[in-house]
């Protein structure tokens, strides 16, 4: 690995530290975790109160595997969010606290913040 995307990747995690001293999730208003890689997106719903995750989704799960989604681009993050949001309201989750991980909120991870949005999370 470079050492440039050594250091982006640095901090980055740094930046993730940082914000989850502030964030804590709880069952009623979980934390959606986000976290990308280059082909695929993950979508995780965590109740920080009792170190348990609640719900995970992504762009390898069967729905979107069905749909054909692509979470490596904008139109697939969208598509994975709204499923995500869903498979939430399913279990009875209608509100969450967003954690970026440290990543810019722009492009896939707008996209998936929309996402759960359109789908009726708060």
């Amino acid at each position: 690995m470079s050492k440039e995307l050594k250091m982006k990747r640095i901090k980055r995690e740094r930046r993730h530290r940082k914000t989850r001293t502030k964030i804590l999730g709880t069952p009623v208003c979980p934390r959606i975790g986000i976290f990308k890689s280059s082909k695929n997106i993950y979508v995780n719903m965590i109740d920080d109160q009792n170190s348990k995750v609640l719900m995970t989704f992504s762009s390898l799960s069967k729905e979107c595997k069905e749909k054909k989604v692509n979470g490596a681009n904008v139109k697939g993050a969208a598509i994975v969010g709204e499923l995500a949001g869903k498979k939430a309201i399913e279990k009875g989750i209608k509100k969450g606290i967003f954690d970026r991980s440290g990543y810019r909120y722009h492009g896939r991870i707008k996209a998936v913040a929309e996402g759960l949005k359109k789908a009726g999370i708060q």
